[in-house]
């Protein structure tokens, strides 16, 4: 990738970074408030509502921890952000740095609101069929659709390279 992508792709994915941590901790912080005041449920359509839940685990809820968890949670997020900054300056290509981006957002928002709060802060509960997705926020959205991006352009590129290996393979036997 040319110096001027790489340095232009990686402005994006620290922009997108910053953008997902604000809207996440912005939204908590509007919404911890008002859902605590409207009881902590409100029902918006047939299958959403607003809910206000504490999670002291990690994912979805699993694997609920108590204080001590709650400091080796935020402690292994912050190494997989560093982790995560580490592979994303040594030069990715623009959706695998922007999936990195949301991730990295997310993460910290996250981290921010496990050793600020307690635990983090979930709102949004869907379901369908009596089925309920566990609740979740904008960190977690942002994360799951940054991993799904990183899936999705290195099954692109592993696509992108098996057909030009394919490609090479035939020229060499022409």
């Amino acid at each position: 990738m040319p110096p001027e992508r790489s340095k232009s792709t990686l402005r994006r994915a620290y922009l997108l970074a910053l953008a997902v941590l604000v809207a996440d901790q912005a939204s908590k912080a509007w919404l911890i408030g008002w859902m605590e005041s409207l009881g902590g449920y409100l029902q918006v359509t047939g299958f959403f509502n607003l809910v206000m839940v504490w999670n002291r685990g990690i994912s979805f809820g699993l694997f609920q921890s108590g204080e001590t968890g709650r400091y080796v949670l935020a402690g292994f997020a912050i190494v997989v952000s560093i982790g995560l900054l580490v592979w994303l300056r040594r030069g990715q290509p623009p959706l695998t740095a922007l999936g990195i981006g949301a991730v990295l957002g997310g993460a910290i928002g996250n981290v921010l609101d496990r050793l600020g709060r307690g635990a983090v802060a979930d709102f949004f509960d869907f379901h369908v069929f009596g089925y309920h997705w566990p609740a979740f926020n904008v960190a977690d959205a942002a994360i799951t659709l940054g991993v799904f991006a990183i899936l999705l352009d290195g099954f692109r590129g592993g696509a992108q390279a098996a057909r030009a290996d394919q490609k090479q393979r035939e020229r060499t036997v022409e």
